[in-house]
Parts: C-alpha cells; sequence; structure tokens
C-alpha cells in the first residue's frame, strides 16, 4: 500500500469483535510457523487481565498490526526464560498490575502495510504507556529471522555484533536497535518453532528514565501536549521539491522528540515566488497559489509517514477565481 491510498490511521484498543480479522493477520504474517495465532479464549484471557496493553493499528478502518503485552514483576524470571515462561504457559498469569515491567508478548505488521512507520507507532504507544504507568521499563524477546542464513558459519552473538555494525541486514534486530531498545541477553530455545531464528531470540530491553519509585497513580488522559514550532529561515528555492525536502528535515527533527504538532510559519513557502519577480504582486502571488495543493499532499504524507499533526501556516489558495488566505491541519 502506498501513503497517497491511505485516508486513515488509528491506534485503538483491541476489542473481542476484532478477533476474527487479527486471526486473518497473524496467519498472514508467521506463514513460516505451526500454531500461527492466538485461540479466542486466550485473547479473551488477556483483555479481561490488562486491556489497556492490548492495541492495534487501522488504516482505512483496516487492523494492519497489532502489539500484546503484559506487566510482570521482572526479577521474578531467569534472564534465559522462555516465551511459555514468559506468559505462564500461553496462559497470561504472569500478568501482574503490580509488577514493574511492560513485557511485550505480540507484535506484526501485515506484510501489505510495511514501509509506513506503522510499528514505530506502537512502540511509541508502548513507551507512552510504560511512562504513563510509571514501570521500569520495557523487555521482550526479539526474533532474529535471517539467522538461518548465517548459522554455519557465524554464532548468534557474532551475527548480532555484525547486524549492530550494519554488516547484515536483519528486519527484525535492526528496526529494534534504530528503536532505542538495546540487546542485553542471547535467549536459546525462547520460541518452539522459530526455525527462521535457529531456536534463538534477543532479549531486548527499553529503561524508562522517566520512572520513579514508589509506583504512583496514573492518569488517566495525556495532559501534555508537544509543540514543535518551526523557525524558518527564509532563502532561495529552485523549485517545489527542493523546499519540501527542507520541509521534511524539520518534520523528521520534530517528530524525533515525539512532538505532537509540528507548526510552519505564515507563508514560509514564500520564496517560491521568486521565479515570478516578473510579475505583479497580485499575479505573483497567484502563481503560487497553484503550488498549495500539492504542498497539502505531501504534509498529509508526511503527517502520516512521521505520525505527527502538522499546522502548515497559511499559504494563498484560488477558489473560483478568488484568493484566500488558508492553513491546514
Amino acid at each position: 500500500m502506498e501513503i497517497s491510498d491511505i485516508d486513515k490511521v488509528e491506534i485503538g484498543y483491541l476489542e473481542l469483535d476484532d478477533y476474527a480479522e487479527l486471526k486473518e493477520a497473524m496467519m498472514s504474517v508467521y506463514t513460516d510457523m505451526e500454531d500461527n495465532y492466538w485461540e479466542e479464549n486466550q485473547l479473551q484471557r488477556l483483555l479481561k487481565k490488562f486491556p489497556e496493553g492490548q492495541v492495534v493499528v487501522k488504516v482505512n478502518g483496516q487492523i494492519a498490526g497489532c502489539a500484546l503485552s503484559i506487566i510482570v514483576n521482572y526479577n521474578e524470571f531467569d534472564k534465559n526464560h522462555t516465551y511459555q515462561d514468559i506468559t505462564a504457559n500461553y496462559t497470561f498469569d504472569s500478568h501482574s498490575n503490580d509488577g514493574d515491567v511492560l513485557y511485550g508478548i505480540e507484535v506484526f505488521i501485515k506484510p501489505e502495510f510495511r514501509g509506513l512507520r506503522l510499528a514505530r507507532r506502537l512502540y511509541d504507544f508502548r513507551k507512552e504507556l510504560c511512562e504513563r504507568l510509571n514501570l521500569r521499563g520495557i523487555a521482550f524477546g526479539g526474533r532474529i529471522p535471517n539467522y538461518h542464513k548465517y548459522a554455519k558459519e557465524l554464532t548468534p552473538k557474532q551475527y548480532i555484533e555484525k547486524v549492530k555494525r550494519k554488516e547484515i541486514h536483519d528486519p527484525v534486530l535492526d528496526f529494534q536497535i534504530s528503536n532505542d531498545f538495546h540487546p542485553s541477553r542471547i535467549m536459546k530455545s525462547y520460541m518452539e518453532g522459530d526455525t527462521d531464528s535457529s531456536d534463538y531470540a534477543v532479549l531486548l530491553e527499553w529503561d524508562n528514565i522517566y520512572y520513579e519509585k514508589p509506583m504512583q497513580k496514573v492518569a488517566a488522559q495525556k495532559k501534555v501536549v508537544r509543540l514543535g514550532l518551526i523557525q524558518w529561515q527564509m532563502r532561495p528555492y529552485k523549485d517545489l521539491e527542493t523546499l519540501m525536502q527542507q520541509a521534511e528535515f524539520f518534520i523528521d527533527a520534530v517528530a524525533g522528540y515525539r512532538a505532537d504538532f509540528a507548526l510552519f510559519p505564515e507563508f514560509f513557502n514564500a520564496p517560491l515566488m521568486a521565479q515570478n519577480n516578473h510579475l505583479s504582486e497580485s499575479e505573483a502571488i497567484r502563481e503560487l497559489a497553484k503550488y498549495t495543493d500539492d504542498i497539502v499532499q505531501q504534509f498529509s504524507n508526511f503527517s502520516i509517514s512521521y505520525n505527527i499533526n502538522i499546522v502548515t501556516g497559511s499559504m494563498p489558495e484560488n477558489r473560483d477565481g478568488k484568493l484566500y488566505n488558508v492553513g491546514y491541519l
């Protein structure tokens, strides 16, 4: 799927009514594994224990991915635990509301929705949930699905080091490392049937730097909104593409700080008028208005790609021969 095909992306809590669609999605993702989906009664049990830890991302109303989590008392588990251990034999009785670590037991994006940064949204949700619940951090056993290609020549440790040095590409581990998770241990026989990883997994951890003892009551709603105010230095741009490359640079930077909004100044696109210096002011502004639709579309794509709301700043728009000064969100 292309970004231009997307009308709406939303993250919401998983509901039992989603089960049939979720099962179909899991079967399309884990084609090389037996027992590749959760049973309905298992999800029902998980939702009863910890509903706020189970989320789906939907694109145009269709489930594109999922993230499932539990809270555990981390010190009760050996560092070399298995997936069966951490889920208490898939019953989720290991979940404790008084635990200290958010443990990820499932995350996936359907193949046709990959490359749209949707997985990052799910992980950002987990990080925000971890902070909101005042937990020490996040942990999970990460697959290394390309390891089977190198298992005869490299140990798991050597493989991970080469992935970290970008000498080998592993789609799962590369993503986790770029998302601030650090490998802390190699675990043997973590997940039964994961032949692509040669039965190995990497214990990945993320530390919540805002964690405080003792655990504090959680605010039910987000009360702080982060605004990224972009100071736009006027400079010459030869065309719209160059202008939008500069805009994307700022959007990427602001999104990296997990801001909720990126705010552009009024008439940030004014340098494009330079090529019309031979025209009168009114004619030049009408020429500038011809770029507005393309700019709005590209900002819409950036908003989806970087998971941030963008306020464009006002721009001229020609409607039925009349000029308007408009802004877009």
